[in-house]
């Protein structure tokens, strides 16, 4: 399955029109319709937003990412357990342990660039 068709089955299954997804992404309808019909790719950082938007990973919508794939990469299992499990939560809760990761990872990179 290409990007076209993970971003467009996503945003079906996740209920939204093009014009839903723009707006949570924050970008234009009709560049959600260039995504999905027309091979456009997006930037890193709209990738990153359109993801959030449909509540998977970025790298889900450029190659995707199944469990099984995970579970071959991951060599923590406890860890991919724990992933897991924070995939069942509510968006909101998902949404607040996304921040915290992502906020460690900036405090990792910052720390390793001080160094």
């Amino acid at each position: 399955m290409s990007f076209a068709q993970r971003l467009k089955k996503a945003r079906i299954d996740k209920g939204l029109s093009q014009t839903e997804l723009g707006t949570l992404a924050g970008i234009h309808y009709t560049q959600v319709g260039r995504y999905e019909n027309k091979g456009s790719q997006p930037s890193a950082e709209i990738l990153s937003k359109l993801a959030n938007a449909l509540g998977v990973s970025s790298d889900f919508l450029t190659n995707g990412t199944t469990n099984e794939m995970a579970e071959n990469t991951l060599s923590d299992k406890e860890l991919l357990n724990q992933f897991k499990a924070v995939e069942q939560m509510d968006d909101k809760d998902k949404s607040v342990i996304k921040m915290l990761i992502d906020a460690f990872i900036t405090k990792r990179r910052i720390q390793h660039l001080a160094l």
